[in-house]
């Protein structure tokens, strides 16, 4: 259902709004590289700082123009319960082909409260792909509660960006092998792969579209000495996007690419520091990209 090279789109701004052309553009792109899969909406997509018709519309541009040729997981996370369930249904009338969806965040749930949550925008008819990042949202979907809710119907895959590796194989044991387990971490994604995932949503495919698709091939294909020369020649950019808030770097390594790109950010987001740029200048040389 899911996998390869799914980027974690960035969202483009102009005069203080989704500027869709550039989105529009950028989608394409994305699909013409080699892209698997597309994420509108995440962390990545600034998805916090935008209004409910924002949101909707970035997806519903983004299905329009991957137009069927690859999936797209809109990111729905909310803290709320029924504002989720409000996002996902959206999400659902304007396209997606499912819906990404961390635990709540900042209300810290007991393990109950986190699958009652889950189960309930599952309930919403439309596929659902867990996220899981202690790191942002300070609770973690234990290994055991994401065994219920791989149980049901429409719970169907994770973001694991726990950085535990040994989660992999825990979650097999636990959901089946059959449950799709997808990266959160571009630098972790080769040892992920060979553990028994199928893919990451990444942040360095906004930048290295086909790079990132041919890694992820090539761990398909079993190719694991061409997956390695690939992963050394994307491994300092993926260190370089977090150099600084993200997606402050992501955005600014985009405009180096793709100079009509805008790096704009919405706050509380801000431009990435001179060392930030610093790293993501050498990452794009090193992976020739500049």
């Amino acid at each position: 259902m899911f996998f390869g090279s799914i980027p974690a789109l960035v969202t483009p701004f102009a005069n203080g709004c989704v500027d869709e052309d550039s989105l529009r553009s950028f989608v394409a792109w994305q699909i013409e590289q080699g892209s698997d899969g597309l994420v509108p909406c995440g962390t990545t997509g600034e998805g916090a700082t935008l209004t409910d018709a924002e949101h909707r519309r970035v997806i519903e541009i983004t299905v329009e123009v991957a137009a069927g040729r690859v999936p797209v997981i809109a990111g729905c996370g909310s803290n709320d319960t029924a504002r989720a369930i409000a996002l996902t249904n959206a999400a659902k009338d304007a396209g997606a082909d499912a819906a990404l969806h961390v635990p709540p965040y900042y209300n810290r749930p007991n393990q109950d409260g986190i699958y009652n949550h889950l189960a309930a925008v599952a309930d919403c008819g439309i596929p659902v792909v867990l996220y899981n990042v202690p790191s942002r949202t300070i609770t973690d979907i234990a290994v055991e509660t994401m065994g219920r809710l791989a149980q049901l119907p429409n719970v169907v895959a994770v973001k694991d960006a726990t950085g535990n590796l040994a989660r992999v194989s825990a979650q097999r044991a636990a959901c089946g092998s059959d449950f799709v387990q997808l990266s959160g971490n571009d630098d972790m994604a080769l040892g992920f792969n060979a553990m028994g995932g199928v893919g990451c949503i990444s942040v360095s495919a906004n930048v290295a579209p086909k790079l990132c698709s041919d890694f992820q091939r090539a761990t398909r294909e079993g190719r694991w000495d061409d997956a390695l020369e690939l992963q050394d020649r994307l491994f300092p950019l993926h260190t370089a996007m977090f150099t600084d808030a993200s997606p402050g770097p992501v955005k600014y390594a985009l405009n180096c690419v793709r100079p009509e790109f805008p790096a704009t950010l919405r706050a509380p987001m801000t431009e990435p520091s001179a060392a930030a740029k610093k790293a993501v200048d050498a990452a794009l040389e090193h992976a020739g990209l500049s």
